[in-house]
C-alpha cells in the first residue's frame, strides 16, 4: 500500500543505523528490507568494510533498494547517526545485566507509530560482536527480538527485517491493500449465476448423479458452496462450458 507521507509520518521519523558493520553485503540486505517496508534513511557508523554503498556485493544484496543504499549517510560517531533523533533503541539479543528497559519490537513500534513528535532510531550492532555497552546504556531502550531461546541469533538484515515489519504493521494497521494482488475480473450477475445453476443441475441430472423426482439439498448446498466463492464472470462461464460437455455426451 502506497500511503502518503507527511512530517509526522513514522515512514519519515524511523532511521536505522548500522554500527560497525563487515560485510557490505549485509548493508544491501538491510537497504532491501528498508525499502520492502516502506523506510529510507540509513545511517552507517565506521563501516569495516570499503565503499560499502558501491560495493558489487551490496549492490547486489540490495537488490532494487539502490536509492536506499545510495542514499545512506556514512558518519564517524554515534552522536552524528542520532542527530536530530529523541528516541534511540538498540538492538540486540543478548541482555545485559545494566541496560535500559527491554522491548519487544512490538512494543517499541507501537510506541514509535503513536508517538508523532517521536524521531526514532533503531541501532544494530556489529555481525559478530553486537553492540557495545556504552553505545547500549546510553539508549532509550534496549529491544530484544523474541525467538528460540536455544538458537535466538538472527542474521543482521533479518532482524532489521522484523523490526522494520513491525513498525510498518504499527503504522498502517491491518489495512487491505487498495490495489489487491493478482488478476480479478467482472463479479457475475445473479442472473449469470442462476443461469449457470440451472445448467449445472441439468447436467448433474442427466449423468445420474442428482435425481430430479428426489433433489433433496443438492442444488441448495451446491448454491452455497458457490456463493462462498464470490464468483467472476469467466468463472460462470467455464462451469456453464463444463455442463455444456457433460450434456454432449
Amino acid at each position: 500500500m502506497n500511503l502518503p507521507e507527511s512530517d509526522t509520518s513514522l515512514f519519515t521519523r524511523l532511521r536505522f543505523v548500522l554500527v560497525e558493520t563487515s560485510r557490505a553485503g549485509n548493508v544491501g540486505s538491510v537497504a532491501r528490507a528498508m525499502k520492502t517496508m516502506g523506510f529510507t534513511e540509513l545511517v552507517l557508523v565506521s563501516p569495516r568494510c570499503l565503499d560499502p554503498l558501491n560495493d558489487p556485493e551490496a549492490v547486489a544484496f540490495a537488490s532494487g533498494a539502490g536509492d536506499v543504499l545510495q542514499n545512506a549517510r556514512i558518519v564517524d560517531s554515534m552522536a552524528e547517526a542520532l542527530e536530530g533523533c529523541n528516541f534511540a533503541a538498540a538492538v540486540s539479543a543478548r541482555l545485559r545485566e545494566f541496560s535500559p528497559p527491554v522491548w519487544t519490537p512490538r512494543a517499541f513500534a507501537g510506541h514509535a507509530a503513536g508517538q508523532g513528535e517521536v524521531k526514532a532510531a533503531l541501532i544494530l550492532g556489529n555481525e559478530r560482536v553486537g553492540l557495545p555497552n556504552e553505545i547500549v546504556e546510553k539508549c532509550n531502550v534496549l529491544i530484544n527480538i523474541p525467538a528460540n531461546p536455544s538458537y535466538s541469533s538472527l542474521n543482521l538484515s533479518q532482524a532489521a527485517q522484523v523490526l522494520a515489519y513491525e513498525c510498518r504493521m504499527a503504522a498502517i494497521g491491518d489495512s487491505v491493500p487498495e490495489t489487491p494482488v493478482g488478476f480479478h475480473g467482472d463479479a457475475a450477475s445473479v442472473t449469470q449465476i442462476e443461469g449457470m445453476y440451472a445448467h449445472l443441475e441439468e447436467a448433474l441430472v442427466s449423468i445420474g448423479f442428482l435425481n430430479a423426482d428426489n433433489p433433496k439439498k443438492l442444488m441448495p448446498r451446491l448454491k452455497r458452496l458457490f456463493s462462498r466463492t464470490q464468483l467472476e464472470t469467466e468463472e460462470v462461464n467455464i462451469l456453464r462450458g463444463i455442463a455444456r460437455q457433460i450434456l454432449k455426451r
